[in-house]
Formats: structure tokens, C-alpha cells, sequence
């Protein structure tokens, strides 16, 4: 199916840039362990489904992550579809960069 090219290259964790010069949240992706590497393709692949416009399931997302030549153990869309559907994408990606409170 479509998808914005660079998504293509964010999902296929070996070929981010950021992933071979620098380090993202300062640690590279080759560091992370599969467990990590998992939940970071299964977050990847529900940001896009979310930005084309498509249902994030769990099956999209196997789908997606499978089309990029990576794989996930079959767990993980499972739970993060769950969360996405019970929370909401729209809730989750607000959550996610909240500043921290201010000190004393």
C-alpha cells in the first residue's frame, strides 16, 4: 500500500538517520533491546497508520511492520492496539511530551 517515504525510512529502524550518526533519546537503537526495538516498531508503525489516515489495529500494524521487512513478536500490536483503542491516538499523542514541572 501507500505510505510517505519518510516513513519508510523512520520504520526501518536501521535505515533512520539518527539511528547510525546519532543516538535517539541518547541511546542508538542497536543498544535497545528486542523488547524495546519491538515496542518502538509497533509505536512507528500506529504514528503512521495514524497519519494516513487508517484504523490502527493490530493487523495494520503487522501488516505495515512486516512490509518493511522487520518483524515484532505478535504480542506487542496486539497490546498497543488495545491502548490506542481504549485511550485514544489523539490522547496518547499529547501525553507523551509534557514538561516537567518547575523546581523548587
Amino acid at each position: 500500500f501507500w505510505l510517505k517515504p519518510f516513513w519508510w525510512k523512520v520504520l526501518r529502524l536501521e535505515q533512520v538517520p539518527l539511528c547510525r550518526a546519532e543516538a535517539m533519546a541518547n541511546v542508538p537503537v542497536a543498544d535497545l533491546s528486542k523488547e524495546q526495538q519491538d515496542e518502538l516498531l509497533c509505536t512507528y508503525a500506529a504514528l503512521i497508520l495514524h497519519d494516513d489516515g487508517a484504523d490502527v489495529t493490530a493487523q495494520g500494524m503487522t501488516n505495515l511492520i512486516k512490509a518493511a521487512g522487520c518483524s515484532v513478536e505478535a504480542y506487542w500490536p496486539m497490546l498497543m492496539s488495545k491502548m490506542i483503542s481504549n485511550v485514544g491516538m489523539d490522547a496518547l499523542i499529547r501525553m507523551g511530551g509534557g514538561g516537567g514541572g518547575g523546581g523548587g
